[in-house]
């Protein structure tokens, strides 16, 4: 169990970084470069980005995986040390989920229903996205998937603590 425990914490801790790293860079490269973009460039480059990030790799080992692999190490951590700080990144990034589904998702997938930049009002379409919402919206996930992230750490300074003390 002590194997699982470690390995399911490990890849959670990893995952959840990644996760919030990909939040972080759409919050403090993507985002503010596309904002000084024109409406065409912002809807073309936006409606690309967010097609190529719907994969397998990041919605199934990142995205969810990171949700399922931090839920593993708690159930794999019941009796230790390190389970609230499990159970308190279990929440924070499952909340990050809510909000990414919530909000993010319903904008990116209007923004791609919208039609190809070359044909449509790019300037409607921008305003109709709401670049302050989804913005907003991104901060908060990456906040809390960035919480998340160090309680994980955390949780694997405890658990391997607790594994070479007597």
């Amino acid at each position: 169990m002590n194997g699982l425990r470690v390995a399911s914490l490990m890849v959670a801790t990893m995952t959840t970084g990644l996760v919030a790293g990909v939040y972080a860079i759409y919050a403090n490269a993507f985002m503010p470069g596309l904002a000084k973009t024109d409406d065409k460039t912002f809807v073309s480059a936006f409606q690309a980005v967010d097609r190529a990030i719907v994969n397998p790799l990041f919605l199934g080992l990142g995205f969810v995986g990171a949700l399922l692999f931090t839920l593993l190490a708690g159930l794999a951590s019941l009796q230790e040390k390190a389970l609230p700080w499990i159970v308190i990144a279990f929440v924070l990034y499952l909340i990050s989920m809510i909000v990414t589904v919530a909000v993010n998702v319903p904008l990116n997938d209007a923004l791609k229903a919208a039609g190809d930049p070359g044909t449509i009002d790019v300037a409607a379409a921008r305003a109709a996205f709401d670049e302050g919402k989804w913005v907003t919206c991104n901060l908060v996930r990456t906040l809390l998937a960035t919480v998340s992230f160090g309680l994980l750490g955390w949780a694997l300074y405890l658990t391997g603590r607790s594994a070479i003390q007597p």
